[in-house]
Order: C-alpha cells, then structure tokens, then sequence
C-alpha cells in the first residue's frame, strides 16, 4: 500500500501502524498541521468535528516523544493531552495506542466517574503521556500523585465544549502549572471571545489554520427537515426506524430526560436502544457505546455533551430529535455521520416550538433544508409556526397559559 507523502513524514514504526490501519488518504487539517507539529511550532487550529483532529495531533506527538526518547518517569509524564468528556479521552487514548503501537511509548486515560486506584497506579508506575479530563486531572494534582512541571507537550482540546460546560477556570488553573518552555496545540470548533482569549494566553507565535470557516456542514451529509407536533415525535421516530431499516442510528435529545424517555418508547416498539448522557454511569456509557458500534444496538440516545466524543464508523442516520438551541451544535451533531469518506443522512423534527431554532440553523448554514412532507405526521401547524407559537418553550415546560409563557434566553457566546 502506498504512504501519502505527508505520512512519510513520520517515523517508520507510525507509518507501519497507518498502514496496518488503512488509512490512505489525509484530512485537510493533517496535511496542514502535520509538517509544522514535526517543526515544534505552536498551533491554533479551528476545525469542526470529524475532520480528522485527533491524528493531526497524536502522529506528531508520538514521533516527538520517541525521538526524545526519555524514560517514563512516576508521576510526571513528558505530554498532556485535555479533553473535556470522558468519551472523547478514551478515543484519544485508543489512538495513541493505535497509532503507537510499535513505539515504546506508554499512556493513561485518566477521568471521573470511576474510582481513582488504576490511575493512581498507572501514573505511579509512570507514562510518558496522559489524556484527561479537567476535574479529574486537578484532584490528582492536588492529592500530588501527578505533577506537570515536566510537561514538554501539552494539547488542549474542543475548547469551545470545555468552555460551554463550564472548565475553562479548571483549565486555566492547569496551564499555571504547565513549565513556561513547552509545546503547546490548542483545537477548537469555534472561537468565540473567552476562547481566543485563552488562545493567546497558551501559545507562544502559533500557526493558525482553519479547516472550511465558510462551508460548515459536511458535503457528503443529506440534510432534511420533518415538521411535527411535539406528541408525535416518538411515533415518527419508531416509523422511521422501521420502516426504512436504519441499522446504527444517533439520536439527539436535549435533556437527559428526554433520552431516557425516548429510549423507553424505542424498547416498547421492539427496537434494540440506549442512552448516553451525563448521568449514566461510566460502565453503563462504556457499554452502551461498545453495543452500538458491535450493532447489538440499534439507536443510540444522546445529549450534546455526552455525543462529543463519539466516533463511531458507520453511522448511518443522525436524527436530531430535539432541535438544539444554538445552530453550531447542529453541526456538531450532523457530524457524527458521513465518516472516513461515507455518505449520510441527517433529520430534524421540528415542532412549533423549534421554529426559531430552524431558522437560526439555516440561517448559520446558508441553505434552507429540504421539507419532508410525505411522512403520516406532518404538521402544517409546526411549518407555518410563526411569532409566539414559533419560540421555545419556558425552561421548565409551558407551566401555564401561552399569555404567561415567554421565549427562552438562547446563549450567543459563539
């Protein structure tokens, strides 16, 4: 098989383990990203979920720490890698581990949600690199069994997530800690304002590259809308699976509630499906995502948050079920299909309430989606949806008449 000339770039034990992996054609963000980390240069790169991210960074990190070539040492590992969910870390630690499989260089997952002692134990033990989450990665720091004054790599990850749940002040406290002379990568989907600001804090003269600002959505991606009243959705989500033989679908929800509930009715139908979202715990979020990457399960039930760090091959059909309150989300999630080169499919339902969110959504994309009026619930009531019957509901359901009921807030921080 071939190596494409930027992974020629790398050492021969990387290029054995692309190899094996099949990999043969280079995502943008790897072409660009790639040449300058083997540099040593700091970068800022601005590119939306499933270009290809992960490698960019991990390839050039492991030729680094082999060439190094420095021992592990207990309790001060050589890179860090900070990711804001625990699915997200467990993805980057499965490519390091792939992608390093011939190189002698060790690594550890660390999050919460599960006891401490293994990690403890592992870093004890020493590894060159650690991938972690904020609130875990500081408890341990202030238990002192992991230090970061010799960091030489430090990777921060989905900045914009890490500032919509909150972590940016965590993630500050981190980079205090961090040695003043080190290489710094800092990725991110968006840039909005506290973002840049943490940007400039942690690089030092970086290179900036950003994959497609203009085109958000993936090409490959074929987007439509299904307008429906609220009270039909489940049974527009079940005919849809059905009937159309959707084999590994993501569907969206925005409360952890909703995907319960959803998932609830999936099963009384006879279809196979689970939730993952923040109240779920690790081995039940573990296994749930293990069963729908084997296919034992056939619809996978998310919150935003949660989802952030899927990456799953083969996904066929992304149903945003609930319309999500800030139309980059929408991207995000639209993401999650039409993978390593693949088509896919995207649907939205959109109540009345969710008018507006439409609208934010196409109004971002530059395109209105295509109307799906052929299935049994469509609703003319939710298409024409306009003024107060168009706004989201009140945080907390309607809680009363439609004269009481005001708009929510939608946050813009983006």
């Amino acid at each position: 098989m071939s190596i494409p000339a930027i992974f020629r770039l790398l050492i021969e034990p990387i290029q054995r383990a692309i190899a094996e992996e099949g990999y043969t054609t280079p995502t943008p963000i790897q072409i660009e990203a790639i040449p300058h980390l083997l540099q040593g240069k700091d970068l800022l790169g601005c590119a939306q979920t499933g270009t290809g991210k992960t490698a960019a960074f991990t390839l050039p990190l492991l030729q680094e720490l082999s060439r190094e070539n420095k021992p592990a040492t207990g309790g001060r590992p050589r890179a860090l890698i900070l990711t804001p969910t625990r699915e997200l870390a467990a993805q980057i630690g499965d490519s390091i581990r792939v992608y390093g499989r011939y190189l002698n260089i060790s690594h550890t997952v660390i999050f919460g949600g599960v006891g401490q002692h293994a990690q403890v134990t592992a870093i004890r033990r020493g590894v060159h690199v650690v991938v972690a989450t904020p609130g875990r990665l500081l408890d341990l720091m202030e238990q002192r069994h992991l230090h970061l004054d010799k960091i030489a790599l430090f990777v921060l990850d989905e900045a914009d997530r890490m500032l919509d749940m909150g972590f940016i002040p965590a993630v500050r406290r981190v980079i205090a800690k961090l040695p003043a002379k080190r290489h710094s990568l800092f990725f991110s989907a968006t840039m909005p304002p506290a973002v840049a600001g943490l940007a400039r804090d942690l690089l030092h003269d970086p290179v900036q590259i950003t994959i497609d600002p203009e085109r958000p959505t993936v090409e490959r991606i074929a987007q439509k809308v299904m307008f429906v009243d609220k009270q039909d959705k489940d049974a527009l989500l079940i005919d849809m699976i059905t009937s159309h033989n959707m084999d590994r679908v993501l569907v969206f929800t925005r409360t952890k509630h909703g995907a319960d509930k959803v998932v609830k009715k999936l099963a009384a139908a006879g279809l196979s499906a689970s939730a993952i979202h923040g109240n779920k715990s690790q081995s039940n979020r573990t296994s749930s995502l293990h069963g729908f990457k084997t296919g034992k399960i056939r619809a996978l039930v998310a919150t935003d948050i949660a989802a952030r760090g899927i990456d799953v091959d083969g996904i066929t059909h992304v149903v945003n079920y609930d319309l999500p309150e800030e139309p980059e989300t929408y991207v995000h999630r639209i993401g999650r299909t039409a993978r390593a080169g693949a088509e896919g499919d995207a649907v939205a339902f959109c109540a009345a309430r969710e008018r507006d969110f439409l609208r934010d959504i196409e109004r971002m994309i530059r395109k209105s989606i295509p109307v799906d009026r052929s299935h049994r619930y469509h609703s003319e009531t939710a298409r024409l949806a306009t003024g107060p019957d168009a706004r989201p509901e009140p945080k907390g359901g309607r809680g009363g008449s439609k004269t009481a009921a005001r708009p929510t807030q939608r946050k813009r921080a983006r």
